[in-house]
């Protein structure tokens, strides 16, 4: 459900960025350690988004991997499960190098028409 949560503040983002301009496209990124659902977020997008400048935007969410360095030897490993210890050298003294993104990469708006 936090979902909810994170279209909520996705959508006031944009729509603050938007500045009256209707919003076609929304690019977001999203780690892979922030367990977001890509299809419920785009639902609570769209439905959050109605009566506002991104009433019928696409939602295109990038899914950053999660991606892990050990502290004790600098080895670097894409973390497919939740495990934190190093395949290398066995240590738990490790970093996150990717994967917690959550952030609006860009928006697409409609140009201003010129009425002259």
């Amino acid at each position: 459900m936090h979902e909810l949560s994170i279209g909520s503040a996705v959508l006031d983002t944009v729509v603050r960025h938007a500045a009256g301009r209707r919003v076609e496209v929304v690019y977001l990124r999203v780690g892979a350690l922030r367990q977001v659902v890509p299809e419920s977020l785009a639902f609570w997008f769209g439905l959050l988004a109605r009566e506002t400048v991104c009433e019928g935007a696409r939602l295109e969410q990038e899914l950053v991997p999660a991606r892990l360095r050990c502290d004790g030897c600098a080895t670097a490993w894409a973390a497919e499960v939740p495990a934190f210890r190093c395949p290398a050298c066995g240590g738990a003294a490790v970093a996150v190098e990717q994967g917690e993104e959550l952030e609006v990469e860009s928006i697409d708006v409609q140009e201003a028409r010129c009425t002259a």
